[in-house]
């Protein structure tokens, strides 16, 4: 393991509206706010962050030449009714089936709502990543996390355990990387790491395939995974 996942950060033209969006969605607390970025706790353990993103393009699924980079799996008792207080609270539904309804949420983001009759409340299940080698990618995030790799298979994988923060990856023939921070090529979303000593850390991620962005902050570096996809090293 190179670092603990510190969380998973949506870009949005307006940050304060699509956390609100989430918050009311699935009954989650903010915990912290600042002008350009919003953070939430969900109660199965899950930091989700919204930051703001003036340039913002919203993926359109499933138009190819507006590609998703990754979708959020929502686990809800009904389908119907979660959908319907979605659509209420701003989400346009995209798709419909027995176990689950594809919806964008405020900011385009497309979302899964899935079918869950053993609880009551909305849980955020996991995070899904559309990448073009399932295989490769779970196998870098799986040591960059030490996650075990759970599944895998048909071009499907997913690490970590169901209920301890899982990440999924789905694999996609004409998948098209993001070209951080070219803003036609959008991110729309990425993830954080929080890492003891950053050095180190970034050595070993580069050694396992990542890409070094040349950005960073007082607390943070940023990088790219072997899909292209940023995410950041981070520390307190």
């Amino acid at each position: 393991m190179i670092g603990k996942l510190r969380g998973v950060v949506l870009d949005a033209p307006d940050a304060r509206r699509l956390a609100a969006f989430y918050i009311a969605l699935g009954g989650w607390a903010e915990r912290y706010v600042e002008d350009d970025w919003v953070s939430i706790g969900t109660p199965d353990g899950w930091r989700l962050a919204v930051q703001l993103s003036p340039d913002h393009v919203a993926p359109r699924w499933p138009d190819p030449a507006f590609p998703q980079q990754a979708h959020l799996d929502l686990r809800v008792p009904d389908l119907d009714a979660g959908a319907a207080r979605a659509v209420e609270l701003g989400a346009e539904l995209l798709r419909e089936n027995e176990t689950w309804y594809t919806l964008a949420d405020p900011a385009g983001h497309p979302f899964d709502l899935c079918l869950d009759t053993s609880r009551r409340e909305t849980t955020l299940m996991g995070v899904m990543l559309d990448c073009p080698d399932a295989e490769q990618l779970s196998t870098f995030w799986s040591e960059v996390l030490g996650k075990p790799i759970t599944h895998a298979g048909d071009g499907m994988a997913m690490i970590g355990e169901d209920g301890a923060q899982p990440l999924l990856f789905q694999q996609i023939s004409d998948y098209r990387a993001p070209q951080w921070p070219d803003p036609a090529h959008p991110q729309q979303f990425h993830i954080d790491v929080t890492v003891e000593d950053v050095d180190a850390a970034e050595a070993a991620v580069l050694k396992l395939g990542a890409t070094d962005l040349h950005a960073a902050g007082e607390n943070w570096r940023v990088y790219a995974d072997p899909a292209g996809k940023p995410f950041c090293l981070c520390w307190d």
